[in-house]
């Protein structure tokens, strides 16, 4: 009887040391927390992407801190469910709801148009949206879809949002960007993918060209008290992940997931590197730099092309027609 009686007592000690041990890993592996308690109350912010995942957990994090956050999202449903949760939980009502579809430079120019008749300051701009080794696609405009979010969506926002940020010095400008750029090239050849598109070659051109453009960007904009800065969040289980058959496989689901869940980070551990880089106090004069795990990171020796840099800004230009608006 005693024999019977210990043998379950010793299992569930065994399955509650595993599942203690995993739990302290995974939070050992998702990383620093930025814990400065650092308020931002009067201070608006614009974060794109925010009604999911690393977006979200950062719209909630600035809700928490009192600042007044625009969700700049593509899908107004599901946006307006996350804004009335983080409303009600942080009991900031300053938390809005507006249409900004990456894929589309008409809504990217809307947006902008509706926000500076709203709004007379813009201290926080996070370029938080983006898609992932999606199917092939192209914008409304024609460009690859991973290239034309991710980087030329943004690469319009932030250019139309200059003078917003400039008068509301000091700001910041944050770019997610990913480590999958150590792996990329700019594709002069071929930029759009028009020939042997390759998903994943792709995704990582477009978070080179995130760097790119903020090294870029940042010496276009010394001396005007705005900061630009590029972060990479880690290996997060969001919705980015949906076109990853890793992810979503039924293998993976039933054993590999459960072996590797400890290693990935969750949304919130995954918003730790943008809003350190949004907040710190220290970094109100740092610009040009790559975040990871709330620290300065390298960059790849590609992301350190001045010339290519300059190339990829000049194509953008022409690409968003920033280039034909400023010769008028």
């Amino acid at each position: 009887m005693a024999k019977s009686i210990r043998v379950p007592i010793l299992w569930a000690s065994v399955i509650g040391t595993v599942a203690g041990s995993a739990i302290l890993i995974k939070d050992y592996c998702g990383g620093k927390r930025f814990d400065n308690p650092v308020m931002v109350e009067n201070k608006t912010t614009i974060i794109t992407g925010a009604n999911t995942g690393i977006g979200k957990e950062t719209a909630r994090e600035l809700a928490k801190r009192r600042a007044k956050v625009i969700m700049a999202c593509r899908d107004m449903s599901r946006c307006e469910q996350a804004r009335k949760e983080i409303v009600l939980e942080t009991k900031n009502k300053y938390v809005y709801c507006r249409l900004c579809d990456l894929s589309s430079q008409e809504s990217i120019r809307k947006f902008v148009d509706e926000f500076k008749r709203e709004n007379d300051n813009l201290h926080i701009l996070i370029n938080n949206a983006g898609v992932m080794r999606c199917p092939q696609s192209k914008t409304k405009e024609g460009i690859e879809m991973q290239l034309g979010v991710n980087h030329m969506g943004h690469f319009l926002l932030t250019n139309l949002l200059l003078d917003m940020l400039k008068k509301s010095a000091p700001s910041r400008i944050i770019n997610l960007s990913s480590i999958a750029h150590m792996r990329a090239t700019i594709n002069k050849d071929d930029l759009n993918y028009d020939k042997n598109y390759d998903g994943s070659k792709a995704y990582s051109q477009s978070k080179l060209a995130n760097i790119l453009f903020t090294i870029e960007l940042a010496k276009r904009l010394q001396g005007t008290g705005v900061t630009v800065n590029a972060v990479h969040p880690g290996l997060v289980e969001t919705e980015i992940t949906r076109h990853m058959s890793f992810f979503n496989s039924y293998i993976s689901s039933i054993i590999l997931k459960p072996l590797i869940w400890m290693f990935i980070k969750n949304p919130v551990q995954g918003a730790q590197t943008t809003i350190y880089a949004a907040l710190e106090p220290v970094l109100e004069k740092v610009s040009g730099k790559y975040f990871s795990n709330c620290a300065e990171s390298r960059t790849s020796l590609v992301a350190q092309d001045d010339n290519l840099a300059k190339w990829l800004w000049a194509v953008s230009e022409k690409w968003t027609k920033l280039e034909e608006e400023r010769s008028v």
